[in-house]
Order: structure tokens, then C-alpha cells, then sequence
């Protein structure tokens, strides 16, 4: 965030939430690490991990009991400025370093849940304004590898508010390979030393659906709550999601010619839920 400032790239404010002071706005408090282990993380072991992917809204006139959310999280989670978007977007990038080779660009049409999270129906876009802020960032980090930062449209001011950045691929990948944008074999060309061979470029207008993050959508309406966001009707959402399976039916994992992958992702994700009622 002080590298995107630096940048003058837009930014909500952001603290670690053991140094956040009274705040007079909505906020977001949500995991630093995702993956938990001893590398930063005193309390564990080499052979221990735990994933953390929480986010809890609070809004301004609510105060945050800090020592509970930390012990819950099992680590200091970052506190930032709720940012009231128009749409939320991804910008994927691969640097060799601090030089792209290629970039890619899609707008979150629904997350994982409805107050946000990974992106499960998303669409390609290419927006100059939203390349620029992404590229000033890897550049300034002269970037080596894959990243993914995510970026929020103010509602009030137009512009695009850097709200996360990942150094790895992203959920919605599939979106980017099925507008043309190969990341996975274009990493593998600069890791043989055959970056000269990507090709950089991709369709605009394509849409996929990850479905069981759908099913994680419309679940979340019924199940998930936030003192921020409105939680949209459950029969409108379906609907909503139903149509644009319809109008847009490419799907990261479904597909006809080879269902096991998805029958797979399916009965493990029963299994999961299952053990975690009963846990």
C-alpha cells in the first residue's frame, strides 16, 4: 500500500489492525495471510499450516473487540476503509523482472459470496485506466513472476482503489484462458527461458461461471451476513445466476467431453461440508 501511494495509485486505508486507531468509517477486516505457517507465524511448526480466508464488516459506529479478532484469525488481519464500488475488478499480470509480458483484466460479476470474496462469475474487459494502475505497481516492485491485485471502482470518485495484490495465479484463471490469455503455458515459456515466444493478448467479452462457487454464492444469502452490504433476494439471485449460465455457458471445470474433474471437485465438496458440521 505505501509502494501504491508512492505511485499515486488510489488506496482505501489500510492498517494492521493491532495499529488501527478509532476509525469514523465502514471497514473491512480481513486475513494478511490467507495460508498461515511457521514462517511467519511463531506459534507454528514446520510440519503445521491452517487456511484463514475470514472477512468481517464493521461498520462505523461499531467498535472491534482487537484481541478476540486476532486469537480467531490466529494471526494480526489488516483493517481497511470500505470502499463503496460501482464493480470490482482483477488485474493479472506476468513481470520479468519489472518488464511485462503480458497482462489481463476481467470485472467480478459475482463472488463467492454476496458481500464479495474470489470471483465466480466474471467477465474479460480491457480498461487503459485500470492497466496503468496496475502496471505502476509492478513496476515500481519490479515485479518477477505471476500477480494478481484486485481493485474496487469508487463509487464516489471513478477511480481504481487497490484493495488486495496476491503473488501467485488467481481463482477466476479460467476466465483468462478461455479469452486466450495462457498463463500457466506462458509461465512455463519464461521458466525455460522462452519468454520471446509468448504471444500476449486476449478476447474481450468472454464470461465463466465456477459453479460450485455459484451454489457458494447463493448459500452465502442465506447463511453469510453483513452489517454493510444489502443482502440481495434470494429468488432474484437465482435467477440472475441461472441466466447468465444461459447466456454465458463456459464453465472453469464443467465441461461434457471430460465430467470426472468436476464430479470430483463435487464429492469432496459434500465430503468437506459434511466434516464440518460435524466438527
Amino acid at each position: 500500500m505505501d509502494i501504491a501511494e508512492r505511485t499515486e495509485v488510489p488506496v482505501p486505508e489500510t492498517r494492521l489492525l493491532d495499529e488501527a486507531t478509532e476509525w469514523d468509517v465502514d471497514r473491512v477486516v480481513k486475513s494478511r495471510y490467507n495460508l498461515l505457517v511457521d514462517e511467519y507465524i511463531d506459534s507454528y511448526e514446520p510440519s503445521e499450516s491452517s487456511i484463514v480466508k475470514s472477512v468481517q464488516h464493521v461498520p462505523s459506529n461499531e467498535s472491534l473487540d482487537i484481541a478476540t479478532t486476532c486469537e480467531a484469525m490466529d494471526h494480526v488481519p489488516i483493517v481497511q476503509e470500505y470502499i463503496d464500488g460501482t464493480d470490482e475488478y482483477v488485474f493479472g499480470a506476468l513481470y520479468d523482472h519489472g518488464e511485462p509480458l503480458a497482462t489481463f483484466q476481467h470485472r467480478q460479476i459475482r463472488g463467492d459470496s454476496y458481500t464479495g470474496g474470489g470471483g465466480v462469475y466474471r467477465e474479460s474487459v480491457e480498461i487503459p485506466s485500470l492497466e496503468a494502475v496496475g502496471r505502476a505497481v509492478l513496476d515500481e516492485l519490479e515485479w518477477h513472476g505471476l500477480a494478481c491485485i484486485e481493485y474496487i471502482e469508487d463509487a464516489a470518485t471513478d477511480e481504481f482503489k487497490l484493495v488486495e495484490i496476491n503473488p501467485r495465479m488467481w481463482q477466476s484463471l479460467a476466465c483468462a484462458t478461455a479469452s486466450g490469455a495462457d498463463f500457466p503455458y506462458w509461465y512455463w515459456l519464461q521458466a525455460i527461458g522462452n519468454s520471446d515466444s509468448i504471444e500476449p493478448g486476449y478476447e474481450v467479452g468472454v464470461g465463466t461461471h465456477y459453479l460450485i462457487g455459484e451454489l457458494e454464492y447463493l448459500t452465502s444469502i442465506v447463511r453469510d451476513d453483513s452489517s454493510i452490504v444489502g443482502r440481495p433476494p434470494l429468488s432474484a439471485a437465482i435467477k440472475e445466476v441461472l441466466l447468465s449460465c444461459y447466456e454465458m455457458p463456459n464453465f472453469d471445470y464443467c465441461h461434457v467431453d471430460d465430467p470426472l474433474p468436476t464430479v470430483r471437485l463435487a464429492r469432496s465438496e459434500v465430503s468437506h461440508g459434511i466434516r464440518r458440521r460435524m466438527t
